[in-house]
This record gives structure tokens, sequence and C-alpha cells, in this order.
């Protein structure tokens, strides 16, 4: 009886097993619609004009006769024959030559302003850092060919500012683009332009520092040059190391300045840097496929070189990271 009634209690507050879920045998949709723009957008945009970039770089033109008729130019394969042309041309040799110097004139001294700036303005003893922070950034805001504009009517002697001042109290101004100065000229508009981006990168990383390792460094009798070199810029080095790869593909991609300058001075020739020798082929002398090899020797060498470099400093760049 007591059994019984013990099996049939149990039977009743037993509760039934749910039924079993099914689960979803397609998965969702809801990402890729997502993702779709940003695809399309990237393979019509990027991924399409490389590939016919690269395409062109391997045809050629066939020119039969004068090249007069309707048919005397036709496009055929032509191979590598463009990408020996150009890696064998004195012009895109010396370009390259001439960007490498404007990029050791350019990246250390930017970054090491941006640096600075960024130190002081994060230094406990500054006033108006609000309004300085806005006076450096403010040159980056400028398009490179306003800025260009402007920089040059003050290279020109003529209509300078300074060349009249320096006439006044008898002293002769070097003409910023004569032949041996014309890359400083160009590489002090770049800095000019550049110096506010990478300081706010800079000092955005040095405002997530926590303030006790510097409470903790003042205790200890650090002073601010000391808290500066053993402890704010060895934590920085990884932003440091990011704006430099930026800087050196910015550099080896100069081309709205010396552009805008060269109706200024006979210093600048049309291939004075690979990016104006590209725009030189291809809109001057409706040379497409040697245009799009010189494209693409200017990009696989951007990219080995900012690659390399990463590389080269990629155990210090993400020490943090492997250490946390």
């Amino acid at each position: 009886m007591t059994s019984t009634t013990n099996e049939r209690i149990g039977s009743a507050a037993r509760v039934p097993d749910p039924p079993p879920v099914r689960r979803r045998s397609r998965t969702s949709k809801a990402p890729y619609a997502f993702m779709f723009p940003a695809v399309a957008l990237f393979v019509f945009s990027i991924a399409v004009p490389i590939l016919y970039t690269a395409y062109l770089s391997l045809r050629t033109v066939k020119v039969q006769g004068l090249g007069l008729g309707p048919n005397a130019r036709t496009e055929v394969w032509g191979g590598l024959t463009n990408y020996a042309n150009t890696l064998t041309d004195s012009d895109f040799l010396h370009s390259v030559l001439r960007v490498l110097g404007y990029g050791l004139v350019v990246i250390p001294v930017m970054l090491g302003l941006a640096l600075l700036f960024a130190l002081l303005l994060d230094s406990v003893r500054v006033r108006a850092r609000r309004f300085a922070r806005v006076v450096i950034f403010l040159p980056y805001a400028v398009p490179a060919v306003i800025s260009s504009l402007l920089w040059g009517f003050l290279y020109l002697p003529s209509v300078s500012p300074f060349t009249y001042a320096a006439d006044q109290v008898g002293i002769t101004l070097p003409e910023p683009m004569a032949p041996g100065l014309v890359l400083f000229a160009i590489a002090n508009i770049a800095v000019w332009g550049g110096c506010g981006f990478n300081m706010i990168v800079l000092y955005t990383a040095l405002r997530s520092i926590p303030s006790d390792l510097y409470e903790a460094a003042r205790i200890d009798g650090a002073t601010e040059l000391q808290i500066a070199l053993r402890i704010k810029i060895p934590i920085v080095i990884p932003s440091l190391i990011m704006t430099s790869v930026f800087s050196m593909i910015t550099t080896l991609q100069v081309f709205a300045e010396p552009t805008v300058l060269r109706p200024l001075t006979n210093n600048i020739s049309t291939s004075w840097s690979p990016l104006m020798m590209i725009y030189r082929d291809a809109f001057t002398r409706n040379d497409i496929y040697s245009a799009s090899a010189t494209s693409v020797v200017l990009a696989v060498a951007t990219f080995l070189l900012s690659f390399g470099f990463l590389r080269l400093v990629q155990n210090r760049a993400f020490a943090q990271e492997t250490n946390s």
C-alpha cells in the first residue's frame, strides 16, 4: 500500500521532459548582410582596381607604321617588359633616391616634434593645454594642396614677407627652392602638416597611462625628465612605431607638395617622386601600361618596407600585449 502510494506520488510529481529543441540547420544570414556593403565597397573600389592595374602592367601597345591609322595601335601581351623598363629607368631610380632622402628628413623630425609636443602637453605644469592641442593639430586639417600653395608663396623671394623683412635689415636669406634646398622646402611642408596628427596619437597613448606610476616615481625622487625618459617614452613606443609605419607609407606616396610647387620653380621635375612619374606616364604621355607597372612596383615596395619594419621591431612593438 505504501509503495504503491509512493509510486503514484512520484509519478505525479515528476515533471515531463521538455521537447527537444530543434537546432537551426541554416546559419543566420544577418552577419553576412551587415558585412556585404563593406565587402562590396572593398571589392569594387580596391580589389578590382588593383587586379586591373596588375593586368594592364602586363600589356603593351604594338605600333604599326607611323601609328596614325585606326588599327595602327593594338594592345598586345607584354609580359614583364614594362617592369624591366621601370626598374632600369634612370628617372625612376633617381625619384626613389629623392624620396628616400626626403623620408630621412621628414620622418625623424616630424615624429620627434610630435613626441616632444605630446610630452609637453602631458606635463602637469603646462597651461592652456586645450588651446595648444588645437594650434598644433590645426595644420593637419589644412589640405595638402592649400598648405603647399601657402608655403610656396612664402618661399618665393618676390612675395615672401620673410625675404622682405630680411632685406630691410640687410640680411640675405637663401632661396628655399634652390637646387640644394628644394628637398628641405618640401619636407618642411610635410612636417608642418603631419606633426599634429602624430602628436594626437602619442598624446592619447600618454593619457592612458595610470597616474599611479607617476606618483610612485615622484615619491622615489624622480624628476619630470626622468619620468618622461624612463616611463612615458617606453610605454608609448608601440604607438610611436605605428605612427612611423604610417609616416613611411605617406612618404613613399608624396605627390601633392612637389606637384603644387613645381610651377613655382624649375628645380622640381615631373619625375621628382615615383607617384609624380606615374602621373606623368599615365596622363601626359598616355602610357597607362608603364604607369601601371610603376604603380605595382611602388605598391610592392611600400608593403615590403612596412612589413619589414614591423618584423624588425615587432618584439618591442607588441611587448606589452605579450606580457599581458
